[in-house]
This record gives structure tokens, C-alpha cells and sequence, in this order.
């Protein structure tokens, strides 16, 4: 898919959730996602803009639940959508359900250093 090229975010999966999330120097926010999951398909424009929008601020990264259920079982994941926020390898915050872009954008600001 050429298109997924152009994509800022980061698809995630078994071998490079410890590096991309868990070693990660900037902040992550980690969308655990399903196909058929009509919540997530909502927010999935906003998670892209996002990852533009922080580009080299934060990273944004997508897990497929149905893909990684071992990474989302040990992360405690009940339903999906559920967004995580990792700072220093750590869940800082988090926010459950189809919520808005505005609301994601808040909860990265407050963890992005301010901008010089």
C-alpha cells in the first residue's frame, strides 16, 4: 500500500513495541485498535492528523488488538478504541471510546516539553 508510506504513525506489533513504545524518547500515544471496531474507524482520521500535527514532537502509533493480543492483554485492554500514553516507557494517561481529537491533543500537549 503506497499510501502507508506517507503515514506518520507508527503500526506496531510484537517486535517493535519495546523499542517504539517502551525505549521511546519522545512521548507515545498508542491507539489499540480492531477492524471491526466502528469507534475506531471514527477516530482513525483524527489519530492521523495527530501523528502529522506532532511530528517529531510525540509519536503516534496504532496496535491491531486482533493482531497483538498479547501485548494488549498485558496492558490491561478492555475495549477498544482505548488510546494509551506512554512517557518514558511508562502509561501516563489514557482515554477510552471514540473520543475527540481535541481531547487527545490536550492529554499530548501536557506531555510534549513546551516548545522553545
Amino acid at each position: 500500500d503506497a499510501m502507508a508510506q506517507d503515514k506518520k504513525y507508527v503500526t506496531l506489533d510484537s517486535k517493535n513495541f519495546k523499542t517504539e513504545v517502551v525505549e521511546s524518547d519522545l512521548p507515545v500515544l498508542v491507539d489499540f485498535w480492531a477492524a471491526w471496531c466502528g469507534p475506531c474507524r471514527m477516530i482513525a482520521p483524527a489519530i492521523e492528523e495527530l501523528a502529522e500535527e506532532f511530528d517529531g514532537m510525540a509519536k503516534i502509533a496504532k496496535l491491531d488488538v486482533d493482531a497483538e493480543p498479547e501485548i494488549a492483554g498485558s496492558l490491561g485492554i478492555q475495549s477498544i478504541p482505548t488510546l494509551l500514553l506512554f512517557r518514558n516507557g511508562e502509561v501516563v494517561d489514557a482515554a477510552v471510546g471514540a473520543v475527540s481529537k481535541q481531547v487527545l491533543a490536550d492529554k499530548l500537549n501536557a506531555l510534549v516539553p513546551a516548545k522553545a
